[in-house]
């Protein structure tokens, strides 16, 4: 017979694998780092200018941030923070190299969501923030899952549940009922209503006083924050539940849209969340704070089906909290939910499989402009990439052939315009 004993048993010879696995994977201090990129990638495929105008400039501009030399003096190697300083100050036939973003407005949401494990979330979510960081934005990923996949490819093992999305949650919790006591001591009737309690083991672990910052992590890219997750993080489905019990009138699916009301407008571009497999707190909590819906789907029946089964229970799920009306407090969001934008990505998408074509045309024919044009492809760099917990942005692309890194690069390029295309056209109408 085996009890909570030996899962806790099994869990702790996993922790010390996972330990020499992220030696392995990452650095010899466990720490993960970003690499260098070539003039070749700088210019080609980040500026998307031809490589020996990128080099003049460089020469006729020597104050310009020149990278590193390789021995032989080919190739130049560039950090991120220099080609975001490149971008700054270069323009190219009088054309600025930033990129685009409304004036006025706060950062743009996207919850990269479905009901199936596998389909590609972490992947999309992790790939998207590295393009959007190479194309000049700033970044804020926030890991919704348990699994904690998102967080350990950007670096971050060694998380405390208290500042995960759960934390948040738990503060929120606090916050909003001894706003609700304040307002009913100072209701207009003059009658004190009962006061909501929040019990001593919640209201001491002190997250009411935590700040908005210390939530956020950096990451190897200097352009590129986290909102981490973490294995212990997987009991919040079960503390919020305890949680609306204390307290019915916390609009528990606003916990996270508040938090990132109040984080100044300048400070990101792009907030990304990676969704658990589920429909819970934390992921009603995603798709109420996101602007736009990103539903990733593999290219078989089972995850048409699963996609299928997912976007029908959002819209029951959604359909509920429509019910607390339009003046319930939810933050900025407002009731009932609306979405900018709704899109369906193809993942591990082989072109030459007649199964894949024929499902990516049944997507297609059931939910037309919706779905994006431009699938994910399934390559050896992407195995590999995942097996690494690395983006293709991250592998480097001599330690392959060039075509095979190409082709997959590639492919999150083509993705990536495309959902920044969707971003752009949706931004102003946030």
């Amino acid at each position: 017979m085996y009890t909570h004993e030996d899962l806790s048993r099994l869990q702790a010879q996993s922790l010390k694998m996972q330990s020499w696995i992220r030696q392995q994977t990452f650095s010899p201090e466990s720490r993960k780092t970003l690499r260098r990129f070539s003039s070749w990638e700088v210019s080609e495929l980040i500026f998307k200018i031809n490589q020996s105008t990128f080099r003049g400039r460089l020469a006729a501009e020597p104050d310009l941030p020149g990278g590193e030399v390789e021995p032989d003096g080919r190739q130049r190697w560039f950090s991120l923070d220099e080609i975001n300083e490149l971008r700054r100050r270069m323009k190219i036939n009088r054309k600025s190299l930033m990129p685009p973003r409304p004036a006025g407005k706060r950062a743009f949401r996207v919850a990269v969501a479905n009901f199936k494990g596998g389909a590609g979330k972490s992947t999309v979510a992790l790939h998207f923030a590295h393009a959007a960081a190479l194309d000049g934005y700033r970044v804020l990923l926030v890991d919704f899952d348990p699994q904690a996949t998102l967080s350990h490819s950007m670096g971050l093992t060694d998380v405390a549940e208290d500042y995960t999305v759960w934390g948040i949650m738990a503060r929120d919790l606090i916050r909003e009922t001894d706003r609700m006591n304040a307002a009913s001591v100072a209701a207009a009737s003059g009658t004190a209503l009962p006061r909501r309690q929040i019990p001593a083991s919640i209201r001491d672990l002190g997250l009411d006083k935590l700040r908005h910052g210390d939530f956020i992590k950096p990451t190897a890219w200097s352009t590129i924050d986290i909102i981490p997750s973490c294995a212990n993080a997987a009991f919040v489905e079960f503390a919020s539940a305890q949680y609306r019990h204390l307290n019915p009138e916390w609009s528990f699916f606003a916990a996270v849209s508040r938090y990132l009301d109040g984080l100044p407008d300048e400070d990101y571009d792009l907030i990304i969340f990676d969704c658990p497999p589920a429909i819970g707190y934390q992921s009603m909590n995603a798709v109420f704070a996101a602007d736009m819906l990103y539903i990733p789907s593999g290219p078989g029946y089972w995850e048409y089906d699963s996609t299928t089964s997912f976007i029908g229970q959002l819209a029951e799920a959604l359909e509920d909290l429509a019910a607390f009306g339009p003046t319930f407090p939810a933050g900025k969001m407002s009731l009932p939910k609306a979405f900018v934008d709704i899109r369906f990505l193809m993942t591990r998408y082989e072109p030459g499989n007649d199964l894949h074509r024929a499902m990516f045309e049944a997507f297609r024919k059931v939910f037309g402009a919706h779905v994006a044009q431009n699938p994910i492809e399934m390559t050896r760099a992407v195995e590999q990439s995942g097996r690494f917990l690395s983006s293709v942005y991250e592998i480097d692309y001599r330690d392959m052939t060039r075509e095979t890194w190409r082709r997959a690069r590639a492919s999150f390029d083509r993705a990536y315009e495309e959902f920044k295309g969707s971003v752009i056209a949706a931004w102003d109408k946030i």
